[in-house]
């Protein structure tokens, strides 16, 4: 057998247990947990637990990270402080999904169980693609997004960076969601969405604009 490719979490939350789950399910190993909600340094498991800071000292040339934490905005603010190469991002795929070979998944990305992910389908860095989701095909979806549990984002669609796609939303082919978007659970979107904009229902509309009173 041979040797564990070993990660370090950033973030250590109810996000982080499900990217736990999925790392393991690759026979990786965990070595540490980092999160700034932790003020002294312990081992739990013989995993170490400690500030995000001190990256820095345990971080090998072997040892990749996972940013596991689910806000999207977050997620991108730890990517810019921590300043690492991309390559030293893992891509953490459950074994339960279904990836298709023609698909491309960038660096730091997080696809969880039973997630679908169609032919040339182009994901971006540190997206979460979450549990029984669907990707069709021809889908392009860019960093740091967040594609929620049972959507399904039919072929030909794009959606920006940042944008959160709600729980059980549907997206018709073709359309194009803005950046920092945020679109709600359970929504069925047959229209092109602007960036930074919050919208709800079946079919999608408008509830919030940022700049707007």
């Amino acid at each position: 057998m041979g040797i564990l490719e070993r990660i370090i979490l950033i973030g250590d939350s109810g996000h982080s247990k499900v990217i736990e789950d999925s790392i393991r399910s690759q026979n990786r190993v965990i070595i540490a947990k980092l999160d700034d909600k932790y003020n002294k340094n312990t081992y739990e498991h013989q995993v170490f637990k400690g500030p995000i800071h001190l990256i820095k000292e345990i971080l090998e040339d072997d040892v990749m990270v996972v940013i596991a934490i689910g806000s999207n905005s977050v997620r991108k603010q730890i990517v810019e402080r921590l300043a690492l190469p991309k390559e030293k991002y893992a891509k953490v795929i459950h074994n339960s999904a279904i990836i298709s070979n023609s698909s491309n998944i960038g660096f730091g990305t997080v696809v969880m169980p039973g997630a679908v992910v169609n032919a040339d389908v182009s994901i971006g860095n540190h997206t979460i693609i979450n549990t029984n989701s669907v990707i069709e095909h021809d889908c392009v979806i860019e960093d740091f997004a967040h594609v929620s549990p049972a959507t399904i984002l039919t072929g030909n669609v794009k959606v920006g960076e940042g944008s959160h796609i709600g729980a059980g939303a549907t997206v018709i082919p073709g359309i194009e969601i803005g950046a920092w978007t945020n679109i709600g659970a359970g929504s069925a979107v047959i229209s092109n969405i602007e960036s930074n904009t919050t919208v709800v229902g079946v079919p999608a509309r408008l509830i919030e604009k940022e700049g707007l009173a």
